[in-house]
């Protein structure tokens, strides 16, 4: 298993994207969050084809954390069906690395 990953996850403002990458960071779920958009997200939802504007939301963290992001990101989202989707960070820097694993451990 990688040690390292990153999550991906959408939301449908700017403000709900900072209040969750906040959540997360503040309970140590993730090392940091990057919030991007807004980016024109085009998808199959009930039925009928969708075209919304939506804000990126992408985690670091070590691989075992997964699990806890996942439940943390579901409690806190506002989709029934939120988009999480984890990468393997194949390599890093030693230093950015450590410093992921440092600030994703409880205090």
């Amino acid at each position: 298993m990688a040690e390292h990953i990153t999550v991906l996850t959408t939301t449908d403002s700017a403000d709900r994207a900072s209040g969750l990458a906040r959540a997360v960071v503040e309970a140590r779920g993730a090392a940091c969050a990057q919030i991007e958009g807004p980016v024109r997200s085009v998808y199959w939802w009930d039925g009928a084809l969708q075209e919304e504007l939506e804000w990126r939301v992408l985690f670091k963290l070590p691989a075992a954390k997964y699990d806890e992001l996942e439940a943390l990101i579901k409690q806190l989202h506002t989709y029934d069906t939120p988009e999480i989707i984890s990468a393997t960070i194949e390599r890093g820097s030693a230093e950015y690395l450590a410093w992921v694993d440092a600030e994703t451990t409880t205090r």
